[in-house]
Order: structure tokens, then C-alpha cells, then sequence
């Protein structure tokens, strides 16, 4: 009989491509992970990894097992949501993962309406960026999160993930200077972007890269109020969703672009409807902005 803690770490191998980045995502020792993988083979009766000095290639009997995996795991997800669904209703800890305007916006009234209704539901929040969320969930560390995607950075599917769209956004370019709506004619300003590495800074790039240029960045922010101050004070443009302009700076001027950000809710496959998931998803549509409903 395979193991399915051990199914497990051989789809997090898969997915994470080392066995340290296993060790430290799941909170093991690099020979923990690498006994218990051993032991996987065992079970299995063929050979799963090929070791060549410090890494590790999955074989093929590997990969086929790691589709089976994803497949165990979720029914195992969805048997657990649904024994969940048996009892008196949503209780203990939530981990939900946001990104930061929604984590401003729409979290705190979401939370508090689930203090009232599920007060036996144990919330916890971490921002985090929706590009790592994938392997947060498949690890546990998170339940469920709020992720988002863009015309240009669309979201690819992850294997042990689903999604389930929630609301979009209109995207729209701020400046503290008179002009046009058209990106190419900003060629020659000053950019403000998000960190490396997240959606938001590809989006940005990209879309500039399609208006035939490459943004010329002076400032790099997460935060979209710094962000819009940054433009009030004439230090560059940037471009920014509705989430971010509940409360608009009059030095800012807007105009909308031809572009969307899209939020969905993302749960461990199988895991969408489990009570508690499905309980903080209809808090945040709640906690909509009317505009965005």
C-alpha cells in the first residue's frame, strides 16, 4: 500500500524541483524527505528518482505516479469538505492567503462579518503574492486565498489548484500630467512599478512592451496608495485597478485603459467547497465595492 504523506512529498518534489525546497517548505530535514522517498520506492517496487551527485530527475514510473497523486489527494480534499459539511458548521483555523488591496479593502469587513456569523471560525492572514500561492496551498500552509491575475500575466493552471472567479477590475494609467489615455505616449516618463518577480511588475512590463517600449523605472512599490502618492508628487506614472482608487488623490489623473485585473479564490483541488471556504468567499463578495458586484 503506497503512503500518502509520502505520495505527497513526491508531488511537492515534482512541483519544487529539489528535495531542500521540499525539506524547507514542508518543515523537514533534506534526509527526512529523502528516507521517506526512499521508502516511497520500496512501496512502489520501482526505481523513482535518478540521483546524479546533488540532484534529483523524476523518472517516468515518477511522473505517471504524480498524476495519481494529484488525483488521490484531491478526493482526499474533497472527503474532508464534505465531512466538514456534516458537522454543526465552519470551526478552527482558516489560513487565507491575499495580496495586498484586497488584504486592505476587502479582508477586514469579510472577517468581521465571519466573527459574527461563524464565531467559531479561526481566521488567520498573510499577504503573500499570488504567483507563490500554488505551492502554499499544496503544502497547507495556506486554505484558501484571494489571487489575481491580467490581460497580460494570465494565470496557468496548477496542478492540485483550483479557481474560482470572483469579480474584475478595470485597469487604468495614473499621472499627475495632462495627457492621453494611450500608454505609448508615457514612453518617455518616469515608471513606477511593483517589486520583481510579482504579477503586477510583469503586467506593467508587458503591457508597455505590447505600446512598443520599455518602461524607464524610477520607483518600485507594492503598495498601491504609495504608489498613487508617488504619482501625486509628479514622480512618475504607473498603472493601478479599482481597488485602488476608493479614496483618489486630486493631483492624480486617471484613464481608463482596455485592461482587467481578474480576483478569484484559489483552495486545494477538491477543497472549494469545504464549509469554511465557502463561507469566507461569501464574506468577500459581501465586502464587494458596489462597482465591482
Amino acid at each position: 500500500m503506497l503512503d500518502v504523506r509520502r505520495l505527497r512529498l513526491l508531488r511537492e518534489l515534482a512541483h519544487r524541483g529539489t528535495i531542500a525546497a521540499v525539506a524547507e517548505a514542508l518543515a523537514f530535514s533534506p534526509s527526512a524527505v529523502s528516507q521517506q522517498l526512499t521508502a516511497l520506492e520500496r512501496e512502489a517496487g520501482a526505481v523513482l528518482l535518478e540521483r546524479t551527485g546533488r540532484r534529483v530527475r523524476l523518472t517516468p514510473a515518477a511522473e505517471k505516479l504524480v498524476g495519481h497523486a494529484e488525483a488521490v489527494l484531491a478526493r482526499l480534499e474533497l472527503a474532508e469538505s464534505e465531512l466538514a459539511g456534516a458537522r454543526r458548521g465552519p470551526a478552527g483555523p482558516l489560513r487565507i492567503g491575499t495580496f495586498p488591496s484586497a488584504g486592505r479593502v476587502l479582508i477586514p469587513p469579510a472577517l468581521a462579518a465571519l466573527s459574527v456569523i461563524h464565531p467559531e471560525l479561526e481566521p488567520m492572514v498573510a499577504e503573500v503574492d499570488p504567483a507563490g500561492v500554488g505551492d502554499l496551498l499544496r503544502s497547507g500552509e495556506l486554505d484558501v486565498a484571494l489571487v489575481h491575475d491580467y490581460d497580460f500575466v494570465p494565470s496557468a493552471e496548477e496542478p492540485g489548484v483550483e479557481r474560482r472567479p470572483l469579480f474584475a477590475e478595470t485597469m487604468h494609467l495614473a499621472a499627475a500630467v495632462r495627457g492621453s489615455g494611450r500608454l505609448a505616449d508615457y514612453r518617455d516618463h518616469p515608471w513606477i512599478l511593483a517589486t520583481h518577480g510579482t504579477l503586477c511588475h510583469a503586467m506593467a512590463i508587458r503591457a508597455c512592451q505590447a505600446a512598443g517600449f520599455t518602461p524607464r523605472i524610477r520607483h518600485r512599490a507594492d503598495d498601491f496608495d504609495t504608489v498613487l502618492a508617488l504619482v501625486a508628487a509628479g514622480q512618475g506614472v504607473a498603472l493601478v485597478p479599482d481597488l485602488a482608487l476608493l479614496a483618489p488623490l486630486p493631483e492624480v489623473r486617471l484613464h481608463r485603459l482596455p485592461m482587467s485585473r481578474r480576483t478569484a479564490v484559489a483552495a486545494r483541488e477538491g477543497g472549494s467547497g469545504h464549509p469554511a471556504v465557502v463561507a469566507f468567499t461569501s464574506a468577500v463578495k459581501k465586502a464587494l465595492p458596489t462597482n465591482l458586484r
